[in-house]
């Protein structure tokens, strides 16, 4: 009788040399990542730029990214980038999309997968850096090195049909919010002003928020009710959930 055990380790060995052979034979290709980080302040909705360090792109900005190392995924390198550029970690970064335009990098082919994020930049105090950061209003970015500017168009208009779908901008809120808060957050990102009353009609009818009895303090205009929003019940009813039409 054959040796079985012996003939499928053969044959193992000899599927992975010609799996290293064939992966060998690929031609290689830079892969990078970069992060869009989105940052909500004074009710405005601004992105991280740093400052491109190539002479040809002398003075403009981009986003931050950098090289994918051999031993690592994306995901660890997208966090890297943040924790190297920034000096800031353990934020939630969703992947968007690949960007692999065959000129899209002067120095030759490079693809990138993009990352974005939406924080509120108050909580998150910037690092040193090599190069200059800021914070920059969205909608007063006019040009930027690469092919950047396309990729923040594209994760802009991706955040604002996902703050639709999903409750995203309670990363900008405090435990407990007045829907004046809520909806300036909306407003910002949506970059459109909103009827009061629909909106809170709209927030009204889902079912998600919880009204504390409790009232704004400290505040300049007329004092609005405080409410949380029920993560629970969301948990619950996630999967029939349609999101937000604005």
């Amino acid at each position: 009788m054959p040796d079985l055990t012996k003939s499928n380790a053969i044959k193992s060995n000899l599927g992975n040399k010609n799996a290293v052979e064939l992966v060998a034979s690929y031609p290689t290709m830079p892969l990078t990542v970069d992060c869009v980080i989105f940052g909500f302040d004074d009710n405005s909705l601004k992105v991280l730029l740093i400052k491109s360090d190539l002479p040809q792109f002398y003075e403009k900005w981009c986003l931050l990214g950098d090289q994918v190392h051999s031993r690592e995924d994306l995901d660890t390198a997208a966090n890297r980038v943040l924790i190297e550029k920034i000096g800031i970690k353990n934020v939630y970064l969703e992947q968007v999309h690949t960007f692999s335009q065959l000129d899209r990098h002067p120095g030759g082919r490079v693809v990138t997968t993009v990352y974005a994020s939406l924080l509120n930049s108050k909580d998150y105090p910037l690092g040193i850096s090599e190069n200059e950061l800021k914070w920059y209003p969205v909608n007063q970015v006019v040009e930027m090195a690469f092919d950047h500017k396309k990729i923040l168009d594209f994760c802009y208009s991706w955040l604002q049909k996902r703050i639709q779908e999903h409750p995203l901008v309670l990363n900008l809120l405090p435990e407990k919010f007045s829907l004046r808060q809520l909806q300036n957050v909306y407003e910002a990102i949506l970059d459109t002003k909103m009827d009061r009353r629909n909106f809170r009609k709209k927030f009204a009818s889902m079912g998600f928020l919880i009204d504390t009895n409790e009232m704004e303090t400290h505040v300049t205009h007329r004092p609005g009710k405080l409410y949380k929003f029920d993560f629970d019940q969301y948990q619950l009813r996630k999967k029939n959930w349609v999101g937000i039409d604005f």
